[in-house]
């Protein structure tokens, strides 16, 4: 069976489309961001010399990057392998650096490069990949720190309704300040869930060390599978504290955009790892991760754009899990005219090349949804060069 590493690319086209945002199903908050009215889908779209197009989300803000590291390469760069191909566009960010959007921009283009290899070989992404299954677990994920009662509620049945086995809610309300009011909203949420399925909760990085222990401390009787960023991502210090004293597994990995992060983290005692496929510098190192925590007895979990991580998380072992941020990324189904369908408590994945969805674009063009498009091909673009500003 070919791979990858086989394919030679010649990129003709690249094209970025930005979608209209489209309204949160509920206004959303955590601790330190929102509430969030919208959330919105920007498209990197990569054509062949045969028309064959590999596409995913990126990070439209920054066409810099694009423009002055990867479209010459892309652009430029025909008749040589994969592995040269990356090994090329890797190293043109060197000085952007390998731990910021450069990186995840990296990994937008070397998804979509994976699309298209799937597509030209005919065969759905994951099963490209060598999954041997078609369905995906989800955990049910919101509980924002807005939420009514009653919408605590309402989102926790949505997600009973279908037969998740574990949902997460966003705590450290208001930056941190209402760790009481935290607790009753997790004894509230766990009262609604049963002993059966499984709570996580996720404080966006604000607490300190010995606020996260408090918490733990406090809801001890709410069997809590783990707790997500509860000190800043980059304070290895905080990380190693809180995990030294935490009775439950503590999970990182979503801030980070290399691979190369995770054996410290491990290190320092986190036993649930979450790289985010489109913010992590390729689908191989998000694989490295996956395999890493196997290795190391850790958990595994995936979020961001959940309908295209569902692709890569068929790779993985049955126990890891998708992230479906309910209030946001519900509201972006509507983009999609094919998507991975709600099965005993995840996703059946398409029968369909490349990744696991299809956009509409020509109803979206139609309906004058389209904000911004922007297309390069060779004769845009100068071959690249390398340029250091200091």
């Amino acid at each position: 069976m070919n791979t990858i590493n086989d394919q030679i690319f010649n990129i003709t086209r690249v094209k970025v489309t930005v979608l209209e945002p489209v309204p949160a199903v509920t206004p959303f908050q955590d601790a330190t961001m929102g509430p969030f009215l919208t959330f919105g889908l920007a498209v990197i779209s990569l054509e062949d010399e045969h028309g064959i197009v590999g596409e995913a989300p990126v990070f439209s803000s920054y066409t810099n990057i694009l423009e002055s590291c990867f479209l010459p390469i892309l652009l430029h760069g025909g008749g040589i392998p994969y592995e040269e191909l990356y090994h090329k566009l890797y190293w043109s960010i060197r000085n952007e650096g390998f731990r910021g959007a450069a990186a995840a921009m990296l990994g937008q283009i070397d998804f979509a490069l994976h699309d298209l290899a799937a597509r030209r070989a005919g065969r759905p992404l994951h099963r490209y990949l060598g999954a041997e299954k078609d369905h995906v677990k989800i955990y049910g994920s919101g509980g924002g720190t807005n939420y009514t009662y009653a919408q605590l509620e309402t989102e926790v049945n949505y997600f009973l309704g279908k037969g998740v086995d574990c949902y997460k809610m966003k705590i450290g309300k208001d930056f941190g300040g209402r760790p009481q009011e935290d607790a009753e909203r997790v004894r509230f949420v766990r009262s609604l869930l049963g002993p059966d399925v499984q709570l996580a909760v996720d404080v966006n990085q604000v607490w300190q060390a010995d606020q996260a222990l408090r918490f733990l401390e406090e809801t001890a009787a709410c069997n809590i599978a783990w707790i997500e960023e509860p000190v800043h991502s980059a304070g290895m210090e905080h990380i190693h504290r809180v995990c030294a004293g935490s009775p439950v597994k503590v999970a990182f990995g979503e801030s980070e955009r290399t691979s190369r992060m995770f054996p410290t983290l491990l290190k320092a005692g986190v036993r649930h790892l979450q790289p985010v496929p489109t913010q992590i510098g390729g689908v191989r190192e998000w694989a490295e991760v996956r395999d890493m925590a196997m290795r190391n007895g850790a958990d595994f979990s995936s979020g961001g754009y959940s309908l295209y991580t569902a692709g890569l998380m068929a790779t993985a072992p049955d126990s890891c899990r998708v992230e479906y941020l309910y209030p946001i990324m519900s509201g972006l189904e509507k983009y999609f005219s094919v998507r991975p369908e709600w099965r005993h408590g995840g996703w059946s994945l398409p029968d369909i090349e490349g990744s696991p969805v299809r956009i509409d674009w020509d109803y979206w063009a139609r309906a004058g949804k389209i904000t911004r498009s922007v297309i390069w091909d060779a004769a845009d673009m100068a071959a690249y060069r390398p340029n250091v500003i200091l």
